[in-house]
């Protein structure tokens, strides 16, 4: 699986911040030394979008004092973002005008990672959203736009949903029942949505749990919802890359990658997952809502 630049720009920061730091070197002397200021050195410790030549490289492990090992794999970081910088970038660029500002970052996390975890207390996740719940949801989230607009957000949809034909990919989501009882778009369009959720859930790399309204007080309440991604190692260095957490807000998003925010949210899920309806016993309480909606 390609990583893309995402997953390279973060690799590469991470190994750039931590030879700094041994070297007990200030962001404003690793700027001086290639002739930057300190933010834009901020930028690529933190995986941000920046130039990264191979001349800034070479000229950072030479003030790094780095090994002719970790000079090769910086090397190799970089060309990989370059390579898919030149190239465009990911498949969603082209939806670029109907994305929340920031949300292409979600979507190269998205792209490159080998397992996400997924809670939701509201509105069902994209990658397994129908056409017609997009479309209104689309409809709920921008009154009176206009329809080109919207077909592109549901195309977006439909193409970032190929994620799922992959069987490395691993989907492991949990819904509470207000997901299922939301009627986004009306209940013809919520019992196709559902009828649709009991089917990708039967996919061997897609599970998709309940949580019903009548479950004993549980975490998922306070932690709000969120999405956990996990990465495989990238196929240049070897790395891998540690988890994010991602929350959705309305009003902007919040990425976790410390450990210290990640193990909270990871424990979460895992007692989420605990009080959730089991495969079978949630796709049977799904079908039965569909069936409510289409009487």
């Amino acid at each position: 699986m390609v990583t893309g630049s995402t997953m390279a720009r973060r690799a590469l920061g991470r190994e750039l911040k931590r030879l700094r730091e041994a070297k007990r070197m200030r962001q404003s002397e690793a700027a001086r030394a290639i002739g930057v200021s300190p933010q834009t050195i901020g930028r690529m410790e933190d995986g941000l979008p920046t130039k990264v030549s191979d001349l800034y490289i070479n000229v950072l492990c030479n003030t790094y004092e780095a090994t002719a090992g970790q000079r090769a794999m910086l090397l190799e970081l970089a060309l990989e973002v370059r390579t898919t910088h030149k190239s465009g970038g990911g498949w969603w660029r082209a939806y670029a005008d109907e994305m929340r500002e920031g949300f292409d970052h979600y979507m190269g996390l998205e792209e490159a990672a080998r397992r996400i975890s997924v809670w939701k207390v509201t509105i069902i996740p994209g990658l397994l959203q129908t056409p017609e719940y997009r479309r209104a949801l689309a409809w709920t989230e921008t009154p009176g736009v206009q329809t080109g607009p919207v077909e592109k957000r549901v195309a977006m949809v439909v193409r970032r949903q190929a994620r799922l034909d992959d069987p490395d990919f691993v989907v492991d989501v949990v819904l509470s029942e207000m997901t299922l009882r939301d009627r986004i778009g009306g209940a013809g369009v919520m019992a196709a949505q559902l009828r649709h959720l009991a089917e990708v859930g039967e996919f061997p790399n897609v599970s998709v749990r309940v949580v019903p309204f009548d479950t004993s007080g549980h975490l998922g309440s306070v932690t709000g919802s969120f999405v956990l991604l996990e990465f495989p190692k990238m196929s240049a260095t070897g790395l891998i890359e540690p988890p994010v957490v991602f929350v959705e807000e309305y009003a902007g998003d919040l990425y976790l990658e410390r450990e210290a925010e990640v193990k909270p949210y990871r424990n979460a899920f895992a007692e989420i997952s605990r009080v959730a309806l089991d495969h079978d016993t949630s796709r049977q309480f799904i079908l039965s809502i569909a069936k409510e909606y289409g009487e």
